[in-house]
């Protein structure tokens, strides 16, 4: 089996721990460990306590009562049985893809987007075409597009929403009209759904909410603020539930005992996390809006409350080599959009801590001076 080398972690994996200033990523701010056991008055004290004397064995293998039961509230229709507990969200999309993608199989892909999404099933052996979205249609995708591409054969149709790079959010209307045409054949929508809008005027639907051959995956590590555990979960049907059992007896025993105690801590708490993660967006998103505005060499198409954007730069060099050379001159970490296929942006994860993104974008502007005419 080949594959290709993945842009953005590749990216990460060498440049990330030369960053001053880390506006490339899309967690909102990660939480200490001391923070997130104390987000309800909660002391490190009693939490540890009541996981001291806990065996450190496998524990639940599949997730926790407790978790599978904290994560079905996520949803309207999924019961805890249907839910299982993965490596991140990065684990749920490859239990998915390696459950269902046969060598030959149709694949439709979201484009750009998270790069796992259509690069494992090209590597099963699934001819995959990309679904586009435009940027001058606020990265929205064209459902007529979809409608030509969809098959009477087509296996599978995967999305990221929002989506990663750019933060673009499908609402209920559109997902209905996707669900509408992946039902006409049969095909299964996989939607990850770590990025959750964090305004109250936008709601957003599960998939395994609007359709029954829907997959939902989604992780502690963005909306959540907590990668370091690396729990994630897949939600959908029992008969898709009793398939993804299987094939995770290959890739995946346990979270690990403490990671499962974290995360119910953190499920249960989620509208505290919630509502410390929205002054975040809320005030940084503001702080981009006006940098954007006073920033001649750049331009955006603005996300809808969520933690990632891509912005698109007026610039006469490649936009990988300025991506290096402002992170070995400024300490600026960007990714460059290159490596989600989509040249002259670059993601901009502006969820960091406020003082964080107001001092990188501060040295971004200086850096983009030297492009200026004299």
């Amino acid at each position: 089996m080949k594959i290709a080398n993945f842009g953005v972690e590749e990216w990460l994996n060498v440049w990330e721990n030369d960053a001053i200033y880390d506006i490339a990523g899309s967690s909102i701010a990660s939480f200490s460990l001391e923070e997130i056991i104390s987000i309800n008055g909660t002391s490190p004290k009693e939490f540890f306590d009541k996981i001291l004397k806990t065996k450190m064995n496998y524990g639940w293998i599949e997730g926790s009562p407790e978790f599978k039961k904290e994560v079905s509230k996520l949803y309207k229709n999924i019961p805890p049985e249907n839910i299982l507990q993965t490596n991140g969200a990065t684990g749920a999309n490859l239990l998915a893809l390696y459950s269902l993608v046969e060598p030959g199989n149709h694949v439709i892909s979201m484009h750009p987007s998270y790069q796992q999404l259509y690069e494992i099933p090209k590597s099963f052996g699934a001819e995959v075409e990309f679904w586009e979205i435009y940027e001058e249609n606020d990265w929205l995708p064209k459902l007529e597009e979809l409608k030509r591409l969809i098959r009477p054969n087509t296996k599978l149709i995967c999305l990221n929403n929002a989506n990663n790079p750019t933060g673009t959010v499908f609402d209920d209307d559109f997902l209905k009209e996707i669900v509408k045409i992946a039902s006409n054949v049969g095909a299964y929508i996989l939607v990850d759904e770590v990025y959750k809008p964090l305004d109250s005027n936008i709601s957003v639907s599960s998939i395994v909410d609007l359709y029954d051959k829907g997959i939902s995956t989604n992780s502690l590590s963005k909306t959540y603020s907590v990668p370091g555990i690396r729990v994630g979960w897949i939600a959908s049907n029992k008969e898709l539930a009793d398939l993804f059992r299987k094939y995770r007896d290959y890739t995946m025993i346990c979270a690990g005992v403490f990671d499962d105690y974290l995360a119910v801590h953190i499920l249960k708490n989620k509208e505290l996390v919630f509502d410390r993660n929205k002054k975040i967006i809320h005030t940084n998103l503001e702080i981009v809006r006006e940098w954007v505005k006073n920033e001649p060499r750049v331009s955006l198409v603005f996300p809808q409350y969520v933690s990632t954007s891509f912005i698109k730069l007026d610039i006469p060099v490649d936009v990988e080599q300025f991506c290096i050379d402002i992170l070995k001159e400024k300490g600026v970490l960007l990714v460059p959009g290159n490596r989600f296929d989509v040249p002259k942006h670059v993601r901009l994860g502006y969820c960091s801590h406020t003082e964080v993104l107001k001092n990188g974008l501060k040295e971004l502007s200086a850096y983009l001076r030297k492009f200026d005419k004299k």
